[in-house]
């Protein structure tokens, strides 16, 4: 990371968020209109109401999902279109579409989930990643031989194996799943032997959730509430965002009737928010934790964040990595992304200062956006 990464930091009106030109930037113009035309033209698939006309839910159509566990447990709001902003050194060098508009955003809110879990490390609320969660989270989530060890490591790396049901949804419903490009569905909720906790990695929703629903139990606070007076007000992030849980994801805490949330949009509910606001985050990052010369979080938890998981080598702690046998060979393999279905995505790399927010770009097309962004640079 440059010595000066952190040297701007965006006041919280958007208004007055410095801009630069592409060659200031050390783009070559017309390679940068290239780039941001190719994502307005690859719109997203889906349809902008979320749902098909014979009334399904767009989600789980892309997971070819149905069963016991499919029924829409959270609010879910219409789209818009695609949208975007690239920063260079923190300032504006190129955007589109309606920034300001607060969408859902589907599983980028894993991403900030582990933030979150940043946070907790720093507060000493987690002692240690591979502590076992049981020895801090009361409950019958992890009573079983099989839960019991699993770690807060586990959990953030997706490699828990964890076996159960929170919410109404059981952990089978994302056995067998596969996600991105040429993914297949066919064998998805059918169910498997589960493997020994720490050693097998496979995407999943539902333990996500009881990740979400453990930071909750150890902050006995709602994570939005954390979340926004801990990083998003900070960071100069809009009054708009908003976390939603599931109607069945309300609970008593401490005399109080909190909601806890989960990591995506799957069965609607997740994060709705703002490209801005997600850029604004992504900054954060980029810059190690550090806004306007404050740590809001460790720089140490950052590259553990980003370090590969030894499951799947392309994998942090709920953040995706250029790493491994499917990194892009024409990408730096410091850059990251949080990856949110429609497509949304968060991409970064710390060592250029560079950050890009796509909005509803399809998934298709999302690496052809990077190549033609970094192919623009002068």
């Amino acid at each position: 990371m440059t010595e000066l990464a952190y040297i701007y930091a965006p006041p919280a009106n958007d208004d007055e968020w410095n801009r630069i030109s592409p060659g200031e930037a050390g783009f070559n113009a017309a390679g940068l209109e290239a780039a941001v035309g190719f994502a307005q033209a690859n719109e997203s698939s889906w349809p902008r109401s979320l749902y098909y006309p014979d009334g399904r839910y767009v989600g789980l159509v892309e997971w070819n999902e149905s069963g016991p566990w499919s029924d829409i447990a959270g609010p879910v709001r219409e789209r818009g279109g695609p949208a975007g902003l690239i920063l260079k050194r923190g300032r504006v060098v190129a955007e589109w579409g309606d920034t300001a508009r607060t969408d859902m955003t589907f599983s980028i809110a894993k991403s900030y989930i582990a933030v979150l879990a940043g946070l907790a490390v720093t507060d000493g609320l987690i002692r240690d990643v591979d502590e076992p969660v049981a020895a801090t989270v009361e409950g019958p989530w992890f009573a079983s031989s099989h839960n019991a060890t699993i770690t807060w490591r586990h959990l953030l790396q997706q490699s828990s194996e964890w076996q159960g049901e929170i919410f109404g949804k059981s952990d089978q419903v994302d056995h067998n799943r596969q996600i991105g490009p040429g993914a297949d569905n066919s064998r998805k909720g059918q169910r498997r032997e589960l493997q020994q906790p720490g050693s097998y990695y496979e995407y999943n929703d539902v333990r996500v959730n009881l990740l979400a629903y453990c930071l909750l139990q150890r902050f006995r606070r709602p994570l939005p509430e954390v979340l926004r007076e801990r990083i998003m007000d900070p960071i100069g992030a809009s009054d708009t965002w908003e976390w939603q849980g599931y109607s069945t994801s309300w609970l008593e805490l401490d005399g109080r009737r909190v909601q806890s949330v989960p990591g995506g949009g799957h069965w609607g509910g997740g994060l709705f928010i703002s490209a801005r606001d997600h850029a604004r985050l992504g900054l954060l990052i980029a810059q190690g934790g550090v806004w306007a010369g404050k740590e809001l979080l460790s720089p140490a938890w950052i590259k553990a964040m980003l370090t590969p998981s030894p499951t799947l080598d392309n994998y942090g702690y709920l953040w995706w990595l250029n790493r491994g046998a499917t990194a892009k060979p024409n990408v730096p393999a410091t850059a990251v992304y949080a990856l949110g279905a429609g497509t949304n995505a968060i991409w970064l790399d710390p060592e250029q200062d560079l950050v890009a927010v796509l909005r509803w770009i399809d998934k298709s097309a999302l690496d052809g956006f990077i190549e033609r962004l970094l192919a623009a640079r002068s």
